[in-house]
């Protein structure tokens, strides 16, 4: 009888370690060191603000560079499956815009992939740096 309560005992205290966590895979800093680029997400509430631009409201995101009050804002978000979500994007004007894609390599590495659209831009030393189409980031 004893063995069998201890043997309960110890599965019970085991079930949390087998449980499946919600994942939250889009959602956090991730950070691109080449370029000086930088996501702040969360796909999943859709409540970030751009810090000094907090008359957008709400955002699943958006994309700044460091050092910049510059960014690129995502005004929709949507995640397709556990390793890929997908976004549109708009320049802080409001005059270029386009579709991107973010998908997880693995628990740490991120690929961001331009799909539609224009062409991210970040300033840099006074003129407009293009970044490539894909960029790799890294989860903080």
């Amino acid at each position: 009888m004893k063995r069998t309560v201890i043997v309960i005992l110890m599965g019970l205290l085991m079930l949390p370690a087998f449980a499946q966590k919600e994942g939250k895979s889009f959602k956090g800093y991730f950070y691109n060191e080449e370029y000086e680029v930088f996501l702040r997400i969360n796909f999943y509430e859709k409540n970030m603000k751009v810090p000094g631009q907090e008359l957008y409201g709400e955002l699943p995101g958006y994309l700044g560079r460091k050092g910049h009050s510059f960014c690129w804002v995502m005004v929709e978000a949507e995640i397709d499956n556990e390793k890929k979500a997908s976004m549109t994007m708009i320049n802080d004007f409001g005059s270029e815009d386009l579709e991107a894609s973010l998908t997880r390599k693995n628990d740490s590495v991120y690929i961001f992939k331009q799909e539609k659209g224009s062409t991210v831009k970040i300033p840099k030393n006074g003129k407009w740096q293009k970044l490539p189409k894909t960029l790799e980031f890294k989860k903080r």
